[in-house]
Order: C-alpha cells, then sequence, then structure tokens
C-alpha cells in the first residue's frame, strides 16, 4: 500500500525549484486541445515544468474566440479567493481514497440492491401501484443532480459539497430504513438520491484534484472496479439482507459505510477554501437542465410500461424535454458561470468521451439490468444463485479496470484502451445473444466475463481522459458531465431493452397452446420467478421457453452504439499526463 500511494507524495517545493534551475520555459498554449503535441488539458508538454504551465494559465485573459480550438478557463474566482494547502502525505492519501471508494460503493450499491427487496417491501408497505416510483424517485433526483455537484464543487471547493453529499445520502438512507409507507419510502428515495448524484462525481473530481494526471489511472481503475463490483453484487447482497434479515437493512448498510467515509473525509482531505463572494450560481440553467433531466428520466422508466409510447402523458414530457433543452442553451451562453459551459464543447476528447459515455451506458446498464431476469426465468436461478453466477462479469471488470489503470500509471499512453474495450463489449453483446436454456452455464459465463472486460477497459479511462482534457478550474463539471450523459444513456437503454423484449414475449405467448392459453391470457410481463415455479409444469415450462426465446437477441440493441463508440474513440487527441496534481499546482501558483 505504501508503493501504491509514493508517487503522489512529492514535496511541494520540488516543481517550483525544477523551474527555478531550468530557467524560462518555452511557451505553451495550457489550454488548447488542438495545439502540437505535447500540450493539452491536464497535460504538461515535454521539458516544461508543471508549476511554470500552470502558473502561465492562471495568467491568461479569460476571453472567447482567441483562435481556434482554445478553451478559457470557467470557474472558481481569481487568486486571493483561495487559500492554498500543503500536498497530501501518503497516510493521508491512503485515507482519503479509502473514504472515496466507501462512498463510491455505497452509492452504486443503491443503484442495484433495492430491485430485489421490492417485492418484499411491496408486501409489507402495500404498495405496489407505486412500486416502480421507488426506483424513479431515487434516479430523478440523483440525475439532476449530477451537473449541479460538479459545478458547485468547481465554484465552492468540493470538500464541503462532497461532505454535504454523505450526510443527506445517509440521511435519506436511514429514512427509508424506517418508513411505513410508499408514500413515505418514496419520499426518502428522491431525499437520497439528492445526496446519491454528488457521491461518484465528487470522488472522481477529488481524485482529479490531488492525485497526478499520470497517477490517476490506478486510482480510476479501482474506483471503476468498486462500481462494477457494487452494481453487480447489489442483487446478490438485498435478497440476502431480504431474506435474512429484513428488507429495511438494503438501507441501513449504508449507515456504517458511510459514517466510516464521512469521518475520513472531514479528517484527512485538505483542498483549497473557496469563498462564494461575488459567485453568482446559475439558477435558470440548473432549473432548465432539472426539468430536461426530470423529462428524459419520466419517458424511460414510463414509456411502454405505466404509459404507451403515444399516449399524451409520453408526449408532453418529450415537448418539455426538447423546449427546455432549447430554451437551455441560449441560457448558458450568456450565464457568468454557466451550469455547463457550452465552451467545454469546443474541447475534442470531451465531446468524444461524453459520446462514448452514452453509448457505453445505453449497452451496459441495460445488459446488467436483464441478465439476472434470464438467470431467474429461464435457468430457474434463485435471486441470491444469480447474484452469484453473474460473478463472471465481475471478475472481468475488476481484472481489465485494475489492469489498464495500472497500465496507464506507468506508460501514460491511455487512448488504445476504449478502442480494446468497446470491441471487447462488442464481443460479449454477441456471446450473451447466443445463450440459451440448452447451452450450459460456462457458455453465459464467458459472456459476462468477456463483457465486463470491456467495460472495465472503457468506462473509467474515458472519465480519466475527460479529467486530463478540460481546465483544472471545471473538473468537476467535466467529470460531472461524463457521468450524466452515461446516466441518460442507461436509462434509454433500459427503456430499449425492455420494450423490445416485452413486444418479443408478447409475440412468443399469443402462439400459447390451448392447454397453457388460460394462465398466458393473464399477462406474464410480470410475473416472478416465484410466481412461475408455482405454475403447472405444462405452463411453467412454456413461459420459460418464451422468455428463453425473446430475451438472449435484445444483448444485440447495443451493439450500433457500441460500434459508434469504437468509431468515436480512434478520434481521442492522446497527450502526455502530467506528473503534478492540481492542488499542488495551485498552491504553488500562489506563491
Amino acid at each position: 500500500m505504501a508503493h501504491f500511494f509514493a508517487r503522489n507524495t512529492r514535496p511541494a517545493h520540488t516543481a517550483t525549484k525544477t523551474a527555478t534551475d531550468l530557467g524560462s520555459p518555452a511557451p505553451c498554449d495550457r489550454h488548447s486541445d488542438a495545439g502540437s503535441p505535447g500540450t493539452g488539458h491536464g497535460a504538461v508538454p515535454y521539458g516544461t515544468t508543471a508549476a511554470a504551465t500552470r502558473t502561465r494559465a492562471d495568467a491568461a485573459p479569460d476571453t472567447e474566440g482567441t483562435a481556434p480550438g482554445k478553451v478559457p478557463p470557467s470557474g472558481p474566482p481569481p487568486a486571493g479567493a483561495e487559500q492554498a494547502q500543503a500536498p497530501h502525505t501518503r497516510r493521508e492519501l491512503a485515507l482519503v481514497f479509502s473514504g472515496l471508494i466507501m462512498a463510491v460503493l455505497i452509492s452504486a450499491l443503491d443503484q442495484t440492491i433495492v430491485s430485489t427487496a421490492l417485492p418484499t417491501i411491496v408486501g409489507d408497505l402495500r404498495g405496489l401501484d407505486h412500486l416502480s416510483w421507488v426506483i424513479t424517485a431515487y434516479l430523478l433526483t440523483s440525475t439532476i443532480g449530477l451537473p449541479i455537484y460538479g459545478k458547485l464543487g468547481d465554484l465552492l471547493g468540493r470538500k464541503n459539497i462532497f461532505i454535504f453529499a454523505i450526510i443527506v445520502f445517509l440521511l435519506g438512507s436511514a429514512l427509508s430504513g424506517q418508513a411505513h409507507s410508499m408514500a413515505e419510502l418514496i419520499s426518502y428515495r428522491a431525499l437520497q438520491g439528492v445526496g446519491g448524484g454528488g457521491l461518484i462525481i465528487g470522488a472522481q473530481a477529488i481524485i482529479g484534484d490531488i492525485v497526478s494526471a499520470r497517477d490517476r489511472g490506478k486510482y480510476m481503475g479501482l474506483i471503476g472496479a468498486a462500481f462494477g463490483v457494487a452494481s453487480v453484487s447489489g442483487p446478490l447482497l438485498g435478497g440476502y439482507l431480504t431474506e435474512y434479515w429484513s428488507w429495511r437493512w438494503v438501507f441501513y448498510i449504508n449507515l456504517p459505510l458511510g459514517a466510516i467515509a464521512l469521518a475520513l473525509i472531514i479528517t484527512s482531505l485538505h483542498l483549497p477554501r473557496r469563498s462564494a463572494a461575488g459567485i453568482k450560481l446559475d439558477y435558470p440553467g440548473a432549473i432548465l437542465l432539472a426539468i430536461a433531466s426530470a423529462a428524459l428520466v419520466g419517458i424511460t422508466s414510463w414509456g411502454g410500461t405505466t404509459y404507451a409510447w403515444t399516449s399524451p402523458t409520453i408526449l408532453g414530457l418529450g415537448a418539455a424535454a426538447l423546449v427546455a433543452i432549447a430554451v437551455f442553451i441560449p441560457v448558458e451562453l450568456r450565464a457568468p458561470e454557466p451550469i455547463l459551459p457550452l465552451r467545454l464543447f469546443k474541447i475534442r476528447n470531451f465531446v468524444v468521451c461524453t459520446l462514448v459515455g452514452l453509448a457505453v451506458g445505453l449497452a451496459m446498464f441495460g445488459s446488467i439490468s436483464y441478465l439476472p431476469t434470464f438467470l431467474q426465468m429461464v435457468n430457474g436461478a434463485s435471486a441470491t444463485d444469480s447474484g452469484l453466477m453473474m460473478l463472471p462479469m465481475t471478475a472481468g471488470l475488476l481484472l481489465s479496470s485494475i489492469g489498464t489503470g495500472q497500465l496507464i500509471s506507468r506508460t501514460g499512453r491511455y487512448k488504445i484502451y476504449p478502442i480494446l474495450g468497446s470491441l471487447v463489449m462488442i464481443l460479449g453483446l454477441l456471446l450473451l445473444s447466443r445463450i440459451s436454456a440448452e447451452r450450459p452455464y460456462l457458455f453465459t459465463a464467458l459472456g459476462m466475463f468477456v463483457l465486463g472486460l470491456g467495460i472495465g477497459a472503457l468506462m473509467q479511462n474515458v472519465v480519466l481522459i475527460v479529467q486530463n482534457s478540460v481546465p483544472p478550474q471545471n473538473m468537476g463539471t467535466g467529470v460531472s458531465s461524463a457521468n450524466y450523459f452515461r446516466q441518460i444513456g442507461g436509462t434509454l437503454g433500459i427503456a430499449v431493452y425492455g420494450s423490445v423484449f416485452i413486444s418479443r414475449l408478447n409475440d412468443q405467448v399469443a402462439n400459447a397452446p390451448e392447454a397453457v392459453r388460460g394462465v398466458t391470457s393473464q399477462g406474464v410481463n410480470s410475473i416472478s420467478p416465484s410466481q412461475l415455479k408455482a405454475l403447472p409444469a405444462p405452463a411453467r415450462d412454456f413461459i420459460a421457453d418464451a422468455f428463453g426465446t425473446a430475451l438472449p437477441p435484445i444483448f444485440l440493441l447495443g451493439i450500433p452504439a457500441l460500434g459508434a463508440a469504437f468509431v468515436l474513440t480512434l478520434f481521442i487527441r492522446e497527450v502526455p499526463l502530467a506528473t503534478t496534481a492540481n492542488v499542488q499546482l495551485e498552491g504553488e501558483a500562489k506563491r
């Protein structure tokens, strides 16, 4: 562990002294994504020290349109509004990272752990009609919060914003565990989502502050591994807690982990303190983005299930999203501190990685959501067993996420991994589209392992590229944008997969033989695994076969998106990774 953190604890005076010894470095453009090799966001030109480069960048005028490809900084107040902090010691860095990992774990876990407890929760609180809102309420508020947390962290400092997010998330978790009605639970889940929206992006942005770009790979690899483990193991843990403890513990489990994370961040994280004086928050932009996000989440959550795609509700939500986005753009162009600076879209890597994140979210979340359905309805696995059977995906994700992170830190090269990751994900989906009840489980496990390899090589590394491509003043905004588009892609993916699956399943059921028509006429879209097992053998076998025929081909739906992601990754501009942390640079620039 000591060796792991060793490269990030160089003394604060080192870069400054080197700059003095070498004399005046050659001119460079810190904010250009189209400059000569070795220049770009997060990069330090070869032969030029990080401290000298950053000092010139901070002194550069904040004007737009100075030259093609140049992106002026937008962010916190000028020098004097921040108080520099000394770099973290090796021990402090280890403690901070432990706290960040725990925060990521509880946030990612909460997105999947509740699903297996829902039938029990509905039975206890008697609210079947509101079942989907338990998931939707959290998804809605957490998605809306992503860009807001990113911008507030850039403006007001990330530590206090991150602490606020943890506290709100823990409060929502505690109250959700105490809920005595579905209305209470939905309200508390919405509160929990308000906090959850700031956890993962806060952790990623803080790593961008305290760890040099060259060393971020191994940290981001572990963050990606934690996210993947929590996402896949959530249903397994949720099933265990519900069966042997109580459904309330799927929320209470967040409290001890969150409390430890909170204590570690409060005591060990040192970031520059920023004054809020004179900052004009972009309230109109935040409201418009919230409306657009809420409408998109509503469309993807209710379309084809609660409401028909052509219903007035879904069409109205679509119109609301379009109007909000149309008004959002001119508002952001005029805002002094836009919630999403449109100038970032002049940066090639930022645009490429946000679009890749959208595609990956569509393919990844759609696949992860429907694999347990196949394992339970076709293979007859229990909820707990299906979680164990998805461990090959976790293994693949761990191997590639940690492995590519280490390789990036050692070599400084990163472009190849998103390219390979998209191709490997395509291969994984092709394999999963061929699974069936007749094929052995090992074939399904191979498909999941390959898909996990691709996700691990792609998901966190595109966030790393965003960190290295945007100005440090926009680190939080850049990271939150990457996560926001991936989240939107995920909601779209689940909706598209679900709509096509239900259509295919209904086609299969329409051909039901007379002996089982009485059962299928009641609808099989919402039948649970336990209900399936209780049916007479002819009906049970027919419905299982219908699921087995209808479900595997939907994995092909993610391939066009991943094909587009592969093409986009070819346009990633690889620039050298800086070897000095942003916080250290800020302190040196103010001396």
